[in-house]
């Protein structure tokens, strides 16, 4: 007898009539049930909802998303603090049962402890494993790093969640990382985190690492009885010292950070570019120039402009970028292919760079180098006197770049301060790059894109590789400039691929979610400033940029109006761009050091029919899953680089505990207070214990904490004079206390909320942090 299909959104025999809207609660319960397959047109066909039902679920899902009981990401629907579809888990323990059990490999802090997953074992072969004959889920083990597909849990009791692996990223059984410590035995490795197993070395294993110094090693034997048996590789220095730092952060979050064999192998035998290969257009007379940051080792981009000479196109003018062609020696399936998708972008850190592509390819043989003949993939944009775009064609060419000049160079020419090398540019090169900016300057302005521009800290290290300075480096024209024009190469790239219905992945950035805006008008509500309410675009928060300018908030505002966006991330469904409000953005620019980018370059290789090293079938049908990682990869990166930035300032600050530093109030949470240094940038935590003997009252709206008795209190924003206590340089922490009292706070934020009551016993570890900014 066949079985007949349940609808899966009701209960046992009390659910709603099909046809009929379900209530509240059921729609709550079947998006918590379906996190990959909630979208409303899923819980339209879910329930058979037509006509006036779907006005009226479209109605009820919007009234639910206004009281944050759901969020919308892209199209698909999600309770808040639930786990994204597909996501990175890190396997930390097994259960008393023997499953696995797994966390996500990040979560932010403002969503409390994260969620428990259990890992699905099963003779399955888990997903794409790209090459992979055995199933990736029974290959899985403790402390493997794991891109997986998320369900709900269907059993009642243990982890909300379930999981299956598609790919594993990172194997524990290779190098890790650890702090030698010397015993009568031998030594000792001490985990850099609080999940990681301590290991012995036996005395002939030891090496030339000393007591101290952070090794990494690799483990050898697992006995029944006692510790683990490791080897060290190699000494990275004392762990009290900076070029150590970085190295943590890496391990930490298992990047990639050693190129196999193979990989190095491959990029050895490439072949030098010959000028004349495969038929490309030869631009090599072409003044192409790139400019860079002045320490730059890579050159992915290089441009030119010029007057439109054609007579429909009075005052308009061709703006050309040359992007390198990473394509022709990167081809998909090779090993350097599947190492770059390992790794999905470089990562950049104080003291190193870890690249996506070996040396060979990224710093030589696709890099512009100045004088030298190289391929690329370029774009010619036309531009009217507007600067509306009223054309663009894409072309495969040999290129010459004409000269390598830093963005301090090509401002001071600008400027009337030309050196040598950038002075004979000037008149044929970096004025008709000017002008044309000035023109592309029009359409940006009538684009109104969210104009979010905080200071970014660089931090300066010395010979030792110690922290000799933290500066804001200036924000030039010269910046903004290579900025509009990548831009707009962007754009270009992801309207040709449409035009020839060739899949691709977008860059896509999601208008804020309607909890955040609430949470964000409440806030202006207390400065007396507004944000309008119905359909947001970018420029309604530079209305609320501009009422805060020159004001005392204006720092305020600016960190609440990030904090209120969305992530940008990769995928194959376009949803536009809300933050540069674009309709259409894909990353081109910079296949060097982001995968996006190549599998861009293969998408106009193949559509446009430009010669090898075209998208694959293979990749075009792989795309939802590779855009998934490298998000999450983008995501690691960022972590980790702020992460290191965090260790180095607390190792500079460690032995200068005691000391008073003035600050700016950057958070406010139950737990305390957030703390930014003004001439170092650096972050750390004041605990709401060491506030003062009284309760105190924590006002989300107010972004503030006040003394319930006295109205004494601090609010984001404010300024503070600080007492560093303790600086631990491995945790990136730093913990302040500060002096004075506060200030009277208005009557507003003083009234009693027993959710906001926070006791002088609350607390929260040092080196917890509110959230940071994100990329487009």
């Amino acid at each position: 007898m066949g079985k007949t299909r349940a609808n899966p959104a009701r209960g046992a025999g009390d659910g709603p009539r099909r046809g009929e809207l379900p209530d509240r609660e059921t729609i709550l319960r079947f998006i918590s049930e379906n996190p990959d397959q909630a979208s409303k047109r899923d819980v339209a066909k879910a329930f058979g909802l037509k006509g006036d039902a779907r006005v009226a679920l479209k109605q009820m899902l919007r009234a639910l998303e206004d009281e944050g009981l759901i969020e919308r990401h892209r199209k698909l629907l999600t309770r808040p603090g639930a786990l994204p579809a597909v996501t990175v888990l890190e396997i930390t323990m097994r259960s008393p049962d023997g499953e696995l059990i797994a966390r996500p490999a990040e979560w932010p802090e403002e969503g409390g402890v994260a969620p428990a997953v259990t890992v699905r074992q099963s003779s399955d072969t888990g997903a794409r494993g790209r090459g992979k004959g055995k199933s990736a889920s029974a290959a899985a083990g403790l402390g493997d790093r794991v891109l997986a597909r998320i369900f709900p849990a269907k059993s009642a009791t243990g982890p909300a969640y379930a999981a299956r692996v598609m790919k594993i990223l990172d194997k524990r059984g290779g190098l890790q990382l650890g702090v030698l410590r010397e015993t009568p035995e031998g030594g000792r490795l001490m985990p850099i985190d609080r999940r990681g197993d301590e290991f012995q070395v036996a005395p002939g294993e030891i090496g030339e690492a000393k007591d101290g110094d952070l090794v990494e090693f690799e483990p050898v034997r697992h006995g029944r009885m006692g510790l683990p048996q490791a080897r060290i590789s190699n000494v990275l220095g004392h762990v009290s010292g900076e070029k150590a730092i970085s190295m943590i952060a890496i391990h930490a979050h298992g990047i990639p950070h050693v190129f196999p064999e193979d990989v190095l192998a491959e990029a050895k035998t490439a072949e030098p570019f010959s000028a004349d290969a495969d038929g490309r257009e030869d631009w090599r007379d072409v003044p192409l120039i790139t400019i860079d940051p002045a320490d730059a080792k890579d050159h992915d981009d290089a441009v030119f402009a010029e007057a439109d000479p054609s007579d429909d196109n009075p005052g308009g003018v061709i703006v050309t970028v040359a992007i390198a062609d990473v394509s022709w020696y990167v081809r998909p399936g090779s090993a350097m292919d599947r190492e770059a998708l390992r790794r999905g972008n470089s990562a950049y850190f104080p003291d190193r760079v870890v690249p996506m592509l070996p040396e060979r390819i990224s710093n030589d043989l696709c890099s512009l180098r100045e004088g030298e003949a190289r391929p690329a993939l370029a774009v010619k944009m036309r531009f009217n006197g507007e600067g509306r775009k009223v054309g663009h064609r894409f072309h495969r060419v040999s290129m010459r770049s004409a000269a390598k000049l830093s963005y301090q160079q090509a401002q001071a020419a600008i400027d009337g301060k030309p050196d040598d090398q950038s002075g004979p540019l000037l008149e044929p090169v970096l004025k008709p790059l000017w002008h044309a900016y000035g023109i592309l300057l029009r359409g940006r302005t009538r684009r109104q894109p969210l104009e979010l521009d905080l200071p970014e800290r660089k931090i300066v290290l010395d010979a030792e590789g110690r922290v000799a300075d933290v500066i804001v480096p200036a924000r030039l024209d010269a910046h903004k400039l290579i900025e509009e024009f990548m831009i707009q190469a962007n754009v270009a790239a992801a309207e040709t691929l449409e035009q020839r219905k060739q899949p691709l992945i977008y860059r896509v950035h999601d208008t804020p979610s309607l909890a955040k805006q609430e949470v964000l008008r409440e806030f202006l509500g207390t400065l007396g400033l507004s944000l309008s309410r119905g359909n947001v675009r970018a420029n309604s928060f530079n209305g609320v940029l501009e009422q805060s300018r020159d004001k005392p908030y204006e720092t305020m505002v600016s960190e609440m109006v990030l904090r209120s966006q969305s992530q940008a991330v990769y995928q194959p469904e376009n949803i536009g761009h809300f933050g540069l409000n674009l309709q259409r953005y894909a990353h081109f620019t910079s296949p060097i050091r982001r995968y996006a980018d190549l599998i861009v370059h293969r998408a106009l290789v193949g559509a446009l029919r430009l010669g090898q090293g075209g998208i694959t079938p293979q990749e075009e049908g792989a795309l939802e899953d590779i855009a998934a990682e490298i998000s999450t990869f983008e995501r690691r990166a960022m972590v980790a680089e702020r992460e290191t930035v965090d260790r180095l300032i607390a190792h500079h600050l460690a032995e200068r505990q005691g000391e008073t530093f003035s600050g700016q109030i950057s958070g406010v949470t139950k737990a305390g207070l957030f703390i930014k240094l003004k001439d170092l940038g650096a972050d750390g935590f004041v605990p709401i214990s060491t506030l003062g003997q009284e309760y105190f009252i924590y006002d989300e709206a107010h972004q503030a904490i006040v003394g319930e008795k006295s109205g004494l209190g601090f609010r984001l924003g404010d300024d503070v004079d600080v007492r560093l206590v303790e600086a631990v340089p491995l945790a990136g922490a730093l913990r302040f206390e500060i002096l004075g009292e506060g200030r009277q706070m208005p009557s507003a934020t003083r009234s009693y909320h027993k959710s906001g009551r926070a006791r002088r016993s609350s607390g929260k570890r040092p080196g917890t942090r509110p959230p940071r900014g994100r990329r487009t």
